[in-house]
């Protein structure tokens, strides 16, 4: 789900014409519309998110960010005007701010655990700017500036205000005000040469200088293209060249730094066809060997550096052993790679510091050439991959599993060497192979309690700023109070006035002091009014507001205000129709005004309350509340014919049934029963029948339970069932179903009662009940874990705690968990799918060391 993040220039120079008639401002935003439509051919668009940011202060600059919709990020683009400063590097700032500020809170960078390539949400800027002056409060500026403080929490995590998967790309409009009679230059766009094209490369993108409205689409559709899911990397050399191809001619071979040496580009990490999620085994190894004894974290770069030693090695894959394949981007390393046509060797890559004893450190794998040779791939592999995987192969083809002590201090002297944070991808590994228990349960991953408990503090207040920020987009700035008028005293010097000698005089005390209208600091703190257009003068207040024309007809008006500014008793027929809006519902106080009104023609005629409109609604005083749901009005016997009972047919009063299926008329409610295993349920059933029937059981019971006889049959565990039958129907106050009604004669009507399950079931009637409340309970438990998956965002936890309240035999677990897998690769959830995917293995365990100890 790529993030299209638009960056416009709202400076006043926007507003500059150009020969076709429009600004700049309005070739921005078609500029924009243009591209999301280029966009909109491609399928994968269908996860876009668009975000609009520009040149205001935070937060009035961001219009459309996380949560806002596809309409009111179009309806902000049609609304954005050119009135401010050209303050782009505080709000490229707020644009890196923006992006970042749900990565704590996902854990997506993963600080001090290495870098995971298939851990990215890729976020292209697109800035759309005229190149001129960078002008802010404090003045113009020559060179491009980020602000240094932020609000942002875990910034110090990372030197540069960018990540590895955020590029920028800039078009500035150079299109001149009038028509160019030479023909455009054919071919590509070149760079521009503004203060944001440097910007634009440290991230791994670049910018256009756009003449026309043909080279602004063209770099449309190249920015299109550039649409790709990756991350940059920074590839230098090490060591020396490799030696010259045989057939090369001299006057190729040069000496000194060539453009392959040092590289800054993508590597593509391409989505799972299956899920569209990016799955990968290997991170890339961070520049530090971890301590546990460290209370911090060092702060990492953006881009990872990674240096390639051009030496010629064999290439190293072994079956059953994962592995991640990446296609460079193509450059001069790959152009340079792909001439030497050698496609069965390759060249090792490292990360500088990532060992504990060595400044270069150990391979994590290497660069080679494709079979095809049209692209380079960076495979990466476990941390010093050649020594681990031959100790893999000898595990698989010569120990067949069964490792020996001497291949065991093998592989501990290797672990020593591999950094911590490389536990849980091998213990990954080795349980896709079929060894899970090589490594060790307790074994450390490198981190300090300190820097743990940091961690967490750090997505706490991300999530809080997330929430915060979220809820301040949208709101407009207050208006300018006015301008603040500025004291500008030490402009002039005192010798060049022309009242020199008498500034002289007043400063000695030879004159008296100056006149307060020419005391230049009398004015200091002081604001001009704006005029505000929206305010419509009242003309009958203000003859000088009148027009002549109209004078005339604001006469009355006028004498009327006058006669009311005198007389404050006179009312004005403006005045009455002139109440504030938070008056006017203010009726209580109207009615307290109002004359007293006539007393009634018929005083024995009850009186109707006054319900604001409504004839129809009624007291609610004389209604009486039942606990089920229901509800009786006024007194039970009014309106009944004389000599009618109360009880018909010899029963309780009829009742309606129950609107809520949880509560019951005369019986509490019970939670659905957990079904138990298939192994044990007609133990159990037997057992909770024999309860039921077993009419001797009564003593028992009475001795077991210290709480006496009484206590049973409050549980309805009496001894006779007889007894049972008929108090339950004192209790209901009508007869179970399909039984005749108490003294009512042969042939009378039966009573069907169809909200109360039968209270004694056979064993395959109560199984049958006990799987359907489990259908039911699971049923409602699928419907609250999709409607989690289906929000967004990285918060799981709920989905968690609902999975363990499934009920069922393992199998229907097992099912249950296959399918809320699916639906979250519907809807693309990575990390939940390999969370839940973790919960499946482990109740996968679990079941098997139960089937263990029932075997022992």
């Amino acid at each position: 789900m790529p993030v299209l993040l638009f960056l416009i220039d709202t400076s006043a120079s926007m507003n500059q014409r150009t020969h076709l008639g429009t600004t700049y401002l309005d070739i921005a935003k078609g500029a924009v519309e243009t591209f999301m439509k280029l966009r909109g051919r491609d399928p994968a668009s269908r996860g876009d998110r668009y975000m609009l940011v520009n040149f205001e202060d935070v937060p009035f600059g961001i219009k459309a960010g996380w949560k806002e919709s596809h309409a009111t990020f179009m309806t902000e683009l049609r609304n954005l005007q050119a009135t401010g400063l050209t303050t782009i590097g505080q709000s490229l700032r707020t644009a890196f701010d923006l992006l970042n500020l749900n990565r704590l809170v996902t854990g997506i960078d993963n600080y001090g655990q290495g870098r995971n390539p298939f851990f990215l949400e890729p976020a292209i800027i697109i800035a759309i700017t005229d190149g001129n002056k960078l002008t802010s409060s404090g003045g113009v500026q020559d060179e491009l500036h980020l602000p240094l403080t932020t609000p942002l929490p875990g910034s110090e995590l990372t030197k540069e205000p960018f990540r590895w998967d955020q590029r920028l790309f800039a078009l500035v409009l150079r299109i001149p005000g009038i028509a160019s009679v030479e023909p455009e230059p054919l071919g590509g766009v070149p760079p521009d040469d503004s203060p944001i094209t440097p910007m634009c490369e440290v991230t791994g993108g670049r910018s256009y200088s756009v003449f026309s409205q043909r080279m602004l689409n063209q770099c449309l559709e190249s920015l299109v293209q550039k649409i790709q899911s990756g991350v940059v990397i920074n590839f230098e050399k090490t060591g020396p060249d490799p030696p010259p191809l045989e057939d090369a001619p001299a006057d190729v071979i040069k000496s000194g730094p060539q453009p392959w040496h040092c590289c800054h580009k993508l590597i593509y990490v391409r989505p799972n066809p299956k899920t569209g999620v990016p799955i990968g085994h290997w991170p890339i190894p961070e520049a530090f060997w971890p301590d546990q004894n460290s209370p911090t974290l060092p702060p990492r770069s953006a881009h990872p550096h990674v240096r390639f030693s051009c030496l010629d090695a064999e290439p190293m894959v072994i079956d059953k052993v994962p592995f991640d394949k990446y296609e460079l981007e193509p450059s001069p390393l790959t152009q340079y790679i792909l001439e030497r046509k050698s496609p069965h060797t390759c060249w090792q890559v490292f990360v500088c510091n990532s060992a504990k004893y060595s400044d270069l450190g150990q391979p994590f794998g290497y660069l080679k050439a494709s079979t095809a040779l049209n692209c380079v791939n960076l495979f990466v592999m476990p941390y010093n991959y050649p020594v681990l995987l031959p100790l893999l192969d000898d595990l698989i083809k010569v120990h067949k599993f069964k490792p020996t002590i001497k291949w065991r201090q093998s592989f501990e002297n290797y672990l020593k060497t591999m950094p911590p944070y490389y536990i849980g991808s091998l213990r990954k590994a080795l349980r896709i192979m079929g060894a899970p228990n090589l490594l060790a349960d307790n074994m450390e991953y490198g981190l300090s309690y300190s820097v743990v408990s940091y961690l967490k503090k750090l997505s706490q207040q991300s999530k809080i700023e997330y929430d915060r920020l979220i809820a301040s987009v949208g709101k407009k700035p207050p208006p300018e109070s006015g301008i603040k008028v500025r004291w500008r005293g030490g402009g002039i010097s005192l010798a060049q006035r022309r009242d020199f000698i008498q500034q002289l005089q007043s400063l000695t005390g030879d004159a008296p002091a100056l006149p307060m209208e020419l005391n230049p600091k009398e004015f200091q703190g002081f604001h001009l009014a704006l005029l505000n257009k929206g305010l419509k003068p009242q003309s009958f207040r203000n003859p000088y507001d009148v027009p002549r024309s109209h004078l005339l007809d604001q006469l009355s008006k006028l004498l009327c205000s006058f006669s009311f500014n005198l007389n404050s008793h006179v009312s004005c027929s403006d005045q009455l129709h002139s109440v504030p809006i938070a008056q006017m519902g203010n009726y209580q106080d109207f009615l307290k005004a109002a004359p007293q009104p006539l007393r009634d023609a018929d005083p024995e005629q009850p009186k109707r309350l006054h319900t604001f409109g409504n004839p129809f609604k009624l007291d609610k005083k004389g209604m009486m509340i039942d606990e089920a749901d229901e509800f009786v009005t006024g007194p039970q016997n009014k309106g009944k014919r004389p000599g009618e009972s109360n009880n018909m047919h010899g029963g309780g009063p009829k009742r309606r049934r129950c609107m809520s299926p949880l509560l019951r008329l005369g019986r509490a409610y019970t939670p659905p029963v957990t079904p138990p295993t298939d192994k044990h349920q007609d133990l159990i059933i037997n057992h909770l029948n024999q309860n039921h029937y077993d009419s001797d059981s009564g003593s028992d019971l009475e001795a077991d339970n210290p709480s006496g006889p009484a206590d049973h049959q409050e549980n309805h565990m009496a001894s006779d069932p007889q007894d049972l039958r008929h108090r339950d129907e004192e209790e209901n106050g009508r007869p179970r179903a399909g039984e005749l009604s108490p003294g009512s004669e042969e042939g009378a009507e039966v009573v069907l009662v169809e909200d109360q399950p039968p209270r004694y079931l056979t064993p395959a009637a109560l199984k049958k009940h006990i799987l359907n409340e489990t259908m039911k309970v699971n049923n409602e438990l699928r419907a609250l874990i999709t409607k989690e998956i289906r929000k967004p965002g990285r918060h799981y936890e709920k989905i968690f705690l609902l999975l363990k309240q499934i009920q069922g035999t393992l199998d229907t677990r097992l099912i249950f968990l296959q399918n809320i897998i699916k639906e979250a690769a519907r809807f693309k959830k990575r990390v939940l799918i390999e969370q839940l995917e973790n919960f499946l293995e482990e109740i996968h365990n679990r079941s098997n060391n139960m089937h263990h100890v029932d075997t022992l």
